[in-house]
């Protein structure tokens, strides 16, 4: 058995049309959404990241505008910001890229955001909304794989998802995202994490296995039954002396031994990735409709 790739580059262009098409319909009603975007430092990858949302953001039709503080930026700084982009009507979707190069003073600037304007799905009450079942704002990541497994024809109801990874961006949301009761959830779910003994014998229950632990080759061939769906969120660089840059992206599973034994598998990179920026894209669609006058 040869696993199909799930596309996560043509799943997130097919979302991206259906976001600038309902783009297109605000800007009629005289609404054009808008992402206020506050990077401090000049951290590559972060960088990499936010201009990737300014290009999608530009091509979606959606106003975008950048604010840059350096390293040394201090906590009023960042604050004031923030504090500007809450105030500002023409912004309906505040992300502050993480991480802070003072990582101590990143729950406090998340919780000054606007929970109306938190598309990035961060904060407390945004937490808490989610927790509940309630109305809000999904993190765009644990999102992303959802409609993935959904546009995907994978159907979540009455699987047992296994996630390995308990992070509060991707881990903990995604297994609550998947156990409520919903057209994206209805699974029983097993979290394992670091403290975990033996979690192949968790993962090769599993319908579906979601590798998000932040190490490479975590997810090996044996710790998957054959059939099994695998969903890699992992983002690693190692070492390519072939390549340009002298290192290569792989995820957490070891792709070409699980693609073998698999039904289905997103690659790293092209996998799970686009769908994060997509995801925030319509998030920020979706406050700027929340604010449409009635």
């Amino acid at each position: 058995m040869t696993a199909k790739i799930l596309d996560g580059k043509l799943i997130a262009q097919e979302m991206r049309e259906e976001i600038a098409a309902e783009v297109a319909k605000l800007k009629a009603a005289g609404i054009t959404p808008g992402l206020g975007v506050l990077l401090v430092g000049d951290n590559p990858a972060s960088r990499s990241y936010v201009t990737g949302k300014e290009k999608a953001c530009e091509a979606a039709g959606i106003y975008s505008r950048e604010v840059l503080l350096t390293a040394a930026a201090s906590k009023a700084e960042i604050m004031a910001v923030v504090d500007s982009f809450n105030k500002d009507p023409q912004i309906h979707g505040i992300l502050v890229q993480l991480p802070l190069p003072d990582s101590s003073i990143e729950q406090e600037v998340i919780a000054s955001i606007r929970p109306d304007k938190d598309v990035d799905g961060f904060h407390p009450v945004t937490v808490g909304r989610m927790m509940l079942g309630l109305p809000t704002f999904l993190p765009c990541t644990p999102h992303g794989v959802l409609q993935i497994l959904k546009r995907s024809g994978i159907p979540t109801d009455g699987a047992h998802v296994v996630i390995v990874g308990r992070s509060n961006i991707v881990g903990r949301p995604l297994a609550n995202m998947l156990s409520q009761k919903s057209a994206l959830g209805n699974a029983t779910v097993t979290m394992c994490h670091t403290r975990t003994k033996n979690v192949a014998q968790y993962t090769r229950q599993a319908d579906i296995v979601v590798a998000a632990a932040g190490r490479p080759h975590t997810i090996t061939a044996d710790m998957i039954r054959e059939g099994a769906v695998v969903i890699d969120v992992g983002v690693n660089r190692v070492e390519d002396k072939t390549a340009k840059n002298g290192f290569r992206l792989v995820g957490d599973a070891d792709f070409n031994e699980v693609k073998e034994k698999a039904s289905a598998i997103t690659p790293v990179p092209g996998g799970v990735g686009p769908m994060t920026i997509t995801m925030l894209l319509f998030n920020t669609v979706a406050a700027a409709r929340n604010l449409r006058p009635t």
